[in-house]
Protein backbone atom coordinates (compact mmCIF):
# COMPACT_ATOMS: atom_id res chain seq x y z
CA UNK A 1 0.00 0.00 0.00
CA UNK A 2 2.80 2.72 -0.97
CA UNK A 3 1.54 5.81 -0.73
CA UNK A 4 -1.65 4.73 0.29
CA UNK A 5 -4.20 7.94 0.74
CA UNK A 6 -4.51 8.94 3.99
CA UNK A 7 -6.33 11.95 5.67
CA UNK A 8 -4.96 13.55 9.52
CA UNK A 9 -7.47 15.53 11.85
CA UNK A 10 -6.71 17.31 14.82
CA UNK A 11 -8.61 19.00 17.72
CA UNK A 12 -6.80 22.41 19.78
CA UNK A 13 -7.49 24.51 22.01
CA UNK A 14 -7.76 28.30 20.81
CA UNK A 15 -4.66 28.55 23.22
CA UNK A 16 -2.65 25.79 21.56
CA UNK A 17 0.00 28.30 19.07
CA UNK A 18 1.72 25.02 18.01
CA UNK A 19 -1.01 22.95 15.81
CA UNK A 20 0.10 23.52 12.16
CA UNK A 21 3.19 22.26 13.91
CA UNK A 22 1.87 19.37 15.37
CA UNK A 23 -0.13 18.41 12.25
CA UNK A 24 3.05 18.98 10.20
CA UNK A 25 5.17 16.10 12.43
CA UNK A 26 2.03 13.69 12.00
CA UNK A 27 2.20 14.39 8.33
CA UNK A 28 5.80 13.48 8.27
CA UNK A 29 5.19 10.48 10.30
CA UNK A 30 2.71 9.40 7.78
CA UNK A 31 4.97 10.00 5.20
CA UNK A 32 7.69 7.65 6.70
CA UNK A 33 5.43 5.10 7.06
CA UNK A 34 4.36 4.77 3.38
CA UNK A 35 1.26 7.17 3.25
CA UNK A 36 0.29 10.22 1.60
CA UNK A 37 -1.48 12.85 3.35
CA UNK A 38 -4.27 14.39 1.21
CA UNK A 39 -5.78 16.23 3.53
CA UNK A 40 -5.71 18.23 6.57
CA UNK A 41 -8.82 19.06 9.13
CA UNK A 42 -8.11 21.57 12.48
CA UNK A 43 -11.01 22.22 15.28
CA UNK A 44 -10.44 24.87 17.21
CA UNK A 45 -12.27 24.98 20.46
CA UNK A 46 -12.08 28.48 21.47
CA UNK A 47 -14.02 30.75 23.75
CA UNK A 48 -17.83 30.64 23.03
CA UNK A 49 -20.40 33.27 22.95
CA UNK A 50 -20.41 36.67 22.45
CA UNK A 51 -19.13 37.61 26.02
CA UNK A 52 -15.54 36.94 25.49
CA UNK A 53 -15.17 34.66 28.19
CA UNK A 54 -17.89 34.77 30.22
CA UNK A 55 -20.18 32.93 28.39
CA UNK A 56 -21.31 29.49 30.41
CA UNK A 57 -19.02 26.15 29.14
CA UNK A 58 -16.37 28.77 26.89
CA UNK A 59 -13.02 29.29 28.39
CA UNK A 60 -13.61 26.28 30.70
CA UNK A 61 -14.06 23.77 28.24
CA UNK A 62 -11.72 24.48 26.02
CA UNK A 63 -9.53 21.68 26.43
CA UNK A 64 -12.45 19.09 25.82
CA UNK A 65 -13.90 17.53 23.16
CA UNK A 66 -17.15 18.99 21.21
CA UNK A 67 -18.56 15.28 21.47
CA UNK A 68 -17.68 12.10 23.57
CA UNK A 69 -18.74 10.10 20.83
CA UNK A 70 -16.61 11.50 17.74
CA UNK A 71 -14.50 13.86 19.55
CA UNK A 72 -15.06 16.65 16.83
CA UNK A 73 -18.40 18.24 16.56
CA UNK A 74 -20.82 17.05 13.79
CA UNK A 75 -20.76 19.09 10.82
CA UNK A 76 -16.54 18.42 10.91
CA UNK A 77 -16.76 14.85 11.16
CA UNK A 78 -19.30 15.32 8.21
CA UNK A 79 -16.67 17.27 6.44
CA UNK A 80 -14.23 14.45 7.00
CA UNK A 81 -16.48 11.83 5.64
CA UNK A 82 -16.85 13.60 2.60
CA UNK A 83 -13.11 14.42 1.72
CA UNK A 84 -12.51 10.22 2.91
CA UNK A 85 -15.38 9.43 0.19
CA UNK A 86 -14.16 12.13 -2.87
CA UNK A 87 -10.50 11.20 -1.68
CA UNK A 88 -11.03 7.44 -0.93
CA UNK A 89 -8.66 7.71 1.77
CA UNK A 90 -7.73 4.56 3.32
CA UNK A 91 -7.14 5.66 6.85
CA UNK A 92 -7.91 8.82 9.37
CA UNK A 93 -5.27 9.56 11.71
CA UNK A 94 -6.00 12.23 14.66
CA UNK A 95 -3.42 13.91 16.24
CA UNK A 96 -5.24 13.66 19.79
CA UNK A 97 -5.62 10.21 21.89
CA UNK A 98 -9.33 8.70 21.13
CA UNK A 99 -10.85 6.80 23.05
CA UNK A 100 -12.52 2.94 22.01
CA UNK A 101 -15.83 4.27 21.75
CA UNK A 102 -14.29 7.56 19.88
CA UNK A 103 -12.09 4.65 17.70
CA UNK A 104 -15.52 2.71 16.97
CA UNK A 105 -17.72 5.52 16.36
CA UNK A 106 -15.63 7.23 14.15
CA UNK A 107 -14.56 3.93 11.84
CA UNK A 108 -18.12 3.75 11.52
CA UNK A 109 -19.29 6.84 10.31
CA UNK A 110 -16.01 7.77 8.29
CA UNK A 111 -15.82 4.10 6.62
CA UNK A 112 -12.49 3.62 7.39
CA UNK A 113 -9.74 2.45 9.63
CA UNK A 114 -9.15 5.57 12.20
CA UNK A 115 -6.08 5.86 14.57
CA UNK A 116 -4.44 8.02 16.72
CA UNK A 117 -1.09 9.60 16.33
CA UNK A 118 -0.03 7.53 19.70
CA UNK A 119 -0.74 4.19 16.86
CA UNK A 120 1.80 5.19 14.50
CA UNK A 121 4.31 5.70 16.90
CA UNK A 122 3.99 2.27 18.78
CA UNK A 123 5.85 0.52 16.02
CA UNK A 124 9.01 0.12 14.58
CA UNK A 125 9.33 2.33 12.00
CA UNK A 126 11.27 0.07 9.74
CA UNK A 127 9.21 -3.33 10.23
CA UNK A 128 5.35 -2.01 10.12
CA UNK A 129 4.18 -0.20 7.28
CA UNK A 130 0.85 1.95 7.18
CA UNK A 131 -0.70 -1.42 5.17
CA UNK A 132 -0.22 -2.91 8.48
CA UNK A 133 -1.57 -0.64 11.07
CA UNK A 134 -4.67 -0.05 8.46
CA UNK A 135 -5.46 -3.98 8.90
CA UNK A 136 -5.07 -3.75 12.42
CA UNK A 137 -7.63 -1.48 12.99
Amino acid sequence: MADADVLIAGLFSAQRKDHAGLMDDLAAEITELGGRVVRRFVQRRGVSGGKKGRAPGGQANMDQPYSSRTLMSTGKVREIAQARTETRAVAVVFVNQLTVRQRTVLTEILGCPVLSRSDLRGHDQHAWRLERLTREH
